[in-house]
């Protein structure tokens, strides 16, 4: 597959998505980089500002992303909409590349863990870099196993933790190499 024939969607946050970006720019990949107004990002290049309107396409109950992943998600207007504009990211992609860690119940850590479960519910694949474990994993219907993937889709997701270490630097580095020869 060749570069410039390809798209990532993602957020330009700190962290693996900076580190998407920088790889995709690298690659020559075009770079939709989703955000709203009010919201910090490090990634200048592609950057998408979502309307009002818009983020309220992604609306998700805070209450059910709460119950889906084990965990207690407050009332706070700028998580809400993090998790919108990470819904548009998942939407736009046809498989899903996530930088963090997966925990005991399957899901991932964080409010990255909400893309995961997104594209889970929509039938993506899914691959998921574990910073703990030092691995990629595939989710596989109900469980994750050992992955080495490849970038195969024109439209793909990036995203992940702010707090991206060596290991999931070069992860994502690799991951462009194998996919972008």
């Amino acid at each position: 597959m060749k570069g410039e024939n390809c798209t990532l969607y993602s957020g330009g946050a700190q962290g693996a998505e900076s580190e998407f970006g920088a790889q995709a720019e690298k690659h020559g990949i075009e770079e939709v980089n989703y955000t709203f107004e009010g919201h910090q990002i490090n990634r200048s290049r592609g950057v998408r500002f979502l309307t009002q309107e818009e983020l309220l396409h992604g609306d998700v109950s805070l209450s059910y992303v709460s119950k889906l992943m084990n965990r207690s998600y407050k009332r706070a207007p700028l998580l809400k909409k993090v998790l919108q504009s990470i819904w548009h990211q998942i939407n736009c992609a046809e498989e899903v590349f996530v930088v963090g860690a997966i925990l005991e119940d399957n899901t991932v850590k964080g409010g990255t863990g909400w893309g995961a479960e997104f594209a889970k519910l929509c039938n993506k694949p899914l691959f998921v870099y574990d910073q703990d474990k030092k691995g990629w994993f595939k989710w596989a219907s109900d469980k994750w196993e050992g992955a080495q993937p490849e970038i195969t889709h024109k439209r793909f997701a990036g995203t992940g933790t702010r707090f991206l270490n060596d290991d999931g630097k070069k992860a994502i580095a690799e991951l462009f190499q194998r996919s972008f020869k």
